[in-house]
């Protein structure tokens, strides 16, 4: 007869296990990934190097191999078959919950259309550690990872959005954030209220929000402001009553060079093309202003 409250050793049988790591603070991990790290038959990290400094903290002495962007593929195909014979296998990333902007898709995907059983560990996330304490919206929300690096491109994601009323979550690296906050200021305006979250769980935590084109003079003015891992959260867009469209320098100055060469009505309909605002807003918004300025002087 087993004694009352004697601890039984779980035997895990061809199932796969998501298990969350830390962002920052060791003391973040769960009872159940520290029992699913020691009893699994492997360990399928994304850097094992990394991986292994969080075994080692929590005295943890177990089989691992890498699965990263460039191995995943090849590598999905022999855990399946490891599986299918019957050992247990769990997944983690360099921290946070693995598959989320990190390797392993394929892997779980193969598992469901192999009829593995997949069971997922709730855990750190630094997107939602930030949305958590933004301060804006989390009733609707969108993740949207992180932006592409070439500018063009980041642009064209940012005016796809434009309109999303949804609160915005996103990624961004220290040596793109403050080109990241600039386009913002640019295709969405300089209102548009931002969360920095920056080194979330770590030492130098901080969480930090203001009107995109306020926070972006705020990075601007110290570089220890845009070091580390950051997570931005951005409000929705909101349609209040009877609000003007905010048109940003840089569409003015847009529009004043193709005034030079073309009617006021063309160069507008060119300039909200490019700055993916809706035909006529922008010439509208002109027409306006020239009429606020008459009143003014008569």
């Amino acid at each position: 007869m087993n004694e009352p409250n004697q601890t039984k050793e779980v035997k895990m049988v061809s199932t796969l296990y998501i298990v969350p790591t830390p962002i920052g603070n060791l003391d973040d991990i769960t009872l159940r990934a520290l029992q699913i790290l020691k009893q699994v038959e492997l360990i399928v990290a994304e850097d094992t190097r990394r991986t292994g400094l969080l075994l080692q903290h929590f005295a943890i002495n177990n089989r691992m191999i890498s699965l990263h962007v460039h191995n995943e593929q090849k590598k999905t195909d022999q855990l399946i078959t490891q599986l299918k014979q019957g050992i247990s296998i769990a997944l983690v990333s360099d921290a946070g919950t693995p598959i989320i902007n990190d390797p392993g898709y394929h892997l779980v995907k193969y598992c469901h259309q192999a009829g593995i059983l997949v069971v997922p560990l709730p855990g750190p996330c630094a997107a939602m550690t930030a949305l958590s304490a933004s301060g804006i919206a989390s009733d609707r929300f969108c993740y949207e990872g992180f932006l592409p690096a070439k500018r063009k491109s980041r642009q064209d994601v940012l005016h796809g959005l434009t309109k999303n009323s949804r609160t915005l979550i996103f990624y961004e690296s220290p040596h793109r954030l403050l080109e990241t906050l600039a386009d913002m200021v640019a295709i969405w305006g300089a209102k548009r209220y931002v969360v920095l979250a920056r080194e979330l769980t770590k030492t130098w935590e901080s969480i930090y929000g203001l009107p995109v084109g306020e926070l972006l003079d705020w990075v601007k003015f110290d570089e220890n402001r845009y070091r580390g891992e950051m997570v931005l959260v951005v409000e929705g867009y909101r349609v209040a009553k009877n609000s003007k469209p905010v048109i940003s320098c840089d569409v003015m100055k847009t529009l004043a060079l193709l005034q030079q060469s073309l009617p006021l009505k063309k160069a507008a309909g060119i300039t909200a093309e490019i700055y993916g605002l809706k035909n006529n807003t922008l010439y509208k918004y002109i027409l306006e202003q020239q009429v606020s300025a008459d009143n003014v002087i008569k």
